[in-house]
């Protein structure tokens, strides 16, 4: 039962005859409906090789009651295996948007669309922008796996994670996954982009390359029961100045290497675990440490250096009973200040976003979420409801991980919500109609409300959609 450490090598195939057992009869018909419908548009499966190619549509339409918001994203996928030790994946997309107000003013203050490429400007309130990746991967035995990829990982059980999540655009990495009885092990050497400073926050950008970051990850876990996994994690953010040698071995603790270079880089630990309390429920934590100083963080006076996160989480799997009817209740927050640092290059984030939650820092989140299928039919129901502290008059109230906490508004008194108190609600109904289990590909209707309230404003957002989508990327809208 180990916890999720996810990059972009799973199998779809397992996936899909897991969800849709009744596709296999389907495998009968002739050659046009089981390319629409149950297999891949190129599928090739041979002793020893395999292989598969997909074009992933994302055509939205929808209205927010204003103005008319679409998606026009298309997609080509490609993967496979040869032999019994290599995979890969490959996927390109190309995309041009309008969206509701909230996520517009995301992309144009943080020249990004949320998860994906840089945002470029299309028409008169639109976005052009585009998104890729890929993996490599080699097991020369069942004990280790080597990954070069330019993709997203996430580490933790919940839908968020406050470790490492899928939140923010791809980045390259290489990866080594060793795994010995109930222990795995994974070394992740990664490149980040930051370019917070980098040009004018307008919809454009310039010719040379972006600023980069170096990070190393450590994640150790260990089945202890059949019911119980407990993961150890550790990531060291660097300003660049070329590869630091201190950290090639990935054996070694990064903590004290970085205390022996002087300490100029920037350090964030942190514990995951879950525990399944019966056959079909499982209750799942994490705590971030960000910093910690012993005579503060118990003095309960609030100092700044106190940057800490949890999450406290359990999902129920055929609840009643009832199967495919899923369900999650999670809880997280994170004091001001967390994942910020003195110097942006060495914050924890990537691509002007968080690489753990998406609000960043100084926030407590509850959130709920319903899942049922019945044969090729999806309903997905969610709500999430947060407070918040917003930075005011050019003060730093410890939300925006890329402000640096000199510029903190004090040392003490610093609690979470402090700022301009805000109250947020997010509730989103998606129902589809899978059309082809191997790429995901859906007919969707969806269904989204989003208020944020606080004593200066209150902005109230709904709006419609209706589409044809295709893909597993996970991209969220809910923040």
């Amino acid at each position: 039962m180990f916890s999720q450490e996810i990059g972009a090598s799973y199998s779809r195939d397992s996936l899909y005859t897991s969800l849709y057992p009744e596709a296999k009869a389907w495998q009968s018909k002739n050659w046009v409906f089981r390319k629409l419908f149950t297999q891949h548009l190129v599928e090739v499966n041979q002793d020893d090789y395999t292989f598969y190619l997909d074009f992933l549509p994302d055509l939205q339409i929808g209205s927010d009651g204003r103005k008319t918001l679409w998606t026009n994203t298309r997609g080509l996928e490609l993967g496979g295996t040869i032999g019994r030790q290599f995979a890969f994946t490959s996927h390109f997309f190309e995309d041009q948007g309008r969206f509701a107000d909230y996520f517009t003013r995301f992309a144009v203050e943080n020249r990004v669309i949320p998860g994906q490429g840089l945002a470029r400007g299309y028409g008169k309130d639109g976005f052009d922008y585009g998104y890729a990746g890929g993996t490599l991967s080699y097991t020369p035995s069942k004990y280790v796996n080597f990954q070069l990829g330019y993709d997203k990982n996430f580490i933790g059980d919940g839908y968020r994670s406050l470790l490492l999540s899928d939140n923010a655009f791809n980045y390259p990495f290489f990866k080594v996954t060793a795994s010995l009885g109930n222990v795995r092990y994974m070394a992740m050497y990664a490149q980040l982009i930051d370019f917070y400073d980098h040009f004018d926050k307008e919809l454009l950008g310039e010719d040379n390359p972006y600023p980069k970051k170096n990070a190393i990850f450590h994640y150790l876990s260990w089945n202890a029961t059949k019911k119980l996994s407990i993961g150890l994690f550790e990531n060291v953010m660097w300003q660049p100045r070329g590869f630091d040698f201190s950290y090639v071995n990935p054996l070694v603790f990064a903590r004290p290497v970085e205390f022996a270079n002087g300490s100029p880089d920037k350090v964030l630990v942190g514990l995951n675990a879950s525990y399944k309390i019966a056959d079909r429920y499982v209750i799942y934590g994490q705590f971030m440490l960000n910093e910690f100083r012993g005579k503060d963080f118990f003095s309960g006076k609030g100092h700044w250096a106190t940057k800490h996160g949890e999450q406290l989480g359990i999902k129920g799997f055929d609840l009643f009973k009832i199967e495919r009817l899923n369900a999650q209740l999670e809880f997280n927050t994170a004091r001001p200040y967390s994942y910020s640092s003195k110097e942006h290059f060495t914050n924890y984030g990537h691509y002007n976003q968080p690489l753990a939650h998406p609000f960043g820092a100084n926030f407590r989140e509850f959130l709920a979420i319903v899942n049922y299928r019945y044969k090729r039919f999806d309903l997905r129901l969610q709500a999430n409801t947060a407070i918040y502290g917003l930075d005011t008059d050019s003060l730093n109230f410890g939300k925006n991980i890329y402000k640096s906490y000199d510029t903190r508004v004090s040392d003490e008194g610093i609690f979470t919500g402090n700022g301009l108190k805000t109250n947020f609600f997010y509730a989103d109904a998606k129902l589809a109609y899978v059309l082809n289990p191997k790429n995901n590909l859906r007919l969707e209707l969806g269904y989204v409300w989003r208020q944020e309230k606080n004593n200066q404003y209150n902005d109230k957002q709904h709006f419609f959609n209706i589409g044809i989508r295709s893909s597993f990327r996970n991209l969220y809208t809910d923040f």
